[in-house]
């Protein structure tokens, strides 16, 4: 048996990688249900399976299911490979692994029961919070362990933006899930009122920032260049971004609530802070596209690029939307609508969604000894299957966003509005069966990339390349 000091730990990389599809092809399939829910409400099978119950637990498991396995295998790979160490602590590791797949099981079974908080992306009970605590503390002492006993003096930016995400995460956390625990089963939130929702939305916006973003930052400067065989376009950049976007990201949560009983300046204050944001998202933006210069005729050829870079585009493309929905005369306008919800998810199946698919094509080849994925054919079938279902979806939800904001608003020549509730339900209806198709396209797409990953792993085998005796790039 090898030495484990001079192989890197890949197997907790191919365990999150492997859970990483699973679980996502549980939380969309999930997803999927519920749109089609919204277009036949039969569907709604009480009292477990109805839309109210499976919402909260298709973004949890999109979220921290998909989402947190993707993030964990690829800061693992990231980390060891950029550092020229194996992980610290293997069975700390082998933990986070085995902890994290309880959170997530535990989420699946209590939610449907109806066993929430009832905070947006944090409904868990208290006793899954304590569990999540336990398992992020020891992913901090995994990954700050080995970047501590690294044999590369210079930390790579893809690390800075892991392990701002692993420690900001833990913040957010730890502060919006004080509760006061009732029973086993049953808490209250430690804060109240409009405190409560402040501190709500500072995690909420903040998940955005530093999981869903950060994060994925950190898979975008590590994977566009290798896949593009390019260094970043521009290094510099890459750091003021990070300090830029880790600073401005924290003030932008209250723009979550305007109008309402939050101060009418800490809602402005989100405005101009979300508006400051574009700036540095674009700066990231432009420096993970700019990278492909002198390779663009790569994009020609291969399908993981167009993943990278098509993530790159949408993630353009929702930082600047976000700022814009933030501003308050655009929010009066988009709030309450399926404006939002097309937002999210143009960030969530355009961004996170494709910047992970793109990462796991790149890495599970490396995993278990192949040159390349079994089928390239296929990955070019999952990208194309794959945008167009995000066009679907975020388009019928834009149309139908807008129009909703606009028949609510409609008001008569004497003051009555032109519109009952249900007109604008009428109205929406049709753009609900393109969104179900949408995500039914975006569903198919990650089936073939499951049996596409299931044919690598057998034709290959698990290995755990050697760590270099001096220090060499990644």
């Amino acid at each position: 048996m090898e030495n484990q000091a001079t192989t890197y730990n890949y197997n907790v990389v191919r365990q999150f990688a492997l859970m990483t599809i699973i679980w996502g092809i549980v939380g969309m399939l999930v997803g999927v249900i519920i749109a089609a829910q919204m277009y036949w409400p039969e569907l709604n099978v009480g009292p477990y399976f109805h839309f109210g119950r499976l919402r909260p637990l298709h973004t949890n498991a999109v979220i921290f299911a998909f989402g947190g396995c993707g993030l964990f295998a690829t800061s693992y790979y990231v980390v060891q490979r950029t550092c020229n160490v194996r992980l610290f602590c293997d069975k700390l590791a082998a933990f986070t692994f085995w902890g994290w797949q309880a959170v997530i099981v535990l989420a699946a079974v209590t939610l449907p029961l109806g066993l929430t908080t009832g905070k947006e992306y944090a409904e868990l009970e208290w006793p899954i919070d304590i569990l999540i605590t336990l398992v992020w503390v020891a992913y901090a002492v995994v990954f700050f362990g080995t970047i501590f006993k690294r044999k590369v003096q210079h930390i790579y930016v893809a690390n800075w933006f892991f392990g701002a995400f692993i420690l900001t995460v833990a913040l957010l956390h730890l502060v919006n899930s004080a509760e006061i625990p009732v029973t086993l089963t049953k808490s209250y939130s430690a804060y109240a009122g409009a405190v409560d929702a402040m501190v709500q939305w500072w995690y909420g916006h903040n998940a955005v920032g530093f999981f869903l973003t950060a994060g994925f930052l950190g898979m975008m400067y590590y994977f566009v260049p290798k896949q593009a065989e390019r260094p970043v376009y521009s290094y510099r950049l890459s750091v003021v971004h990070f300090w830029a976007l880790i600073f401005t990201y924290m003030w932008a949560g209250p723009h979550h609530l305007h109008y309402t009983a939050l101060p009418d300046w800490t809602q402005s204050l989100g405005m101009v802070f979300s508006l400051i944001l574009l700036a540095p998202s674009w700066g990231g933006m432009i420096n993970g596209i700019m990278t492909l210069s002198g390779a663009w005729h790569k994009l020609r050829d291969d399908p993981i690029l167009k993943f990278l870079v098509c993530a790159l585009s949408f993630y353009g493309m929702s930082t600047f939307e976000g700022p814009m929905m933030s501003i308050k005369t655009v929010n009066a306008l988009s709030h309450y609508t399926d404006w939002t919800i097309g937002h999210v998810h143009s960030g969530a199946l355009g961004w996170v969604g494709m910047i992970t698919i793109g990462s796991l094509y790149y890495l599970v080849p490396r995993l278990f000894g192949q040159e390349k994925m079994w089928s390239v054919r296929l990955i070019t079938a999952h990208f194309w299957i794959a945008t167009l279902g995000i066009v679907l979806y975020i388009a019928s939800m834009w149309i139908a966003g807008v129009m909703q904001g606009q028949m609510w608003r409609a008001v008569n020549n004497d003051g009555t509005l032109t519109y009952a509730f249900i007109d604008s339900i009428k109205a929406t209806y049709p753009y609900y069966f393109i969104r179900f198709l949408g995500g039914l396209c975006y569903l198919s797409g990650m089936l073939l990339m499951l049996y596409n990953v299931l044919r690598t792993a057998l034709e290959g085998s698990a290995i755990d390349a050697p760590v270099p005796a001096v220090a060499a790039h990644a």
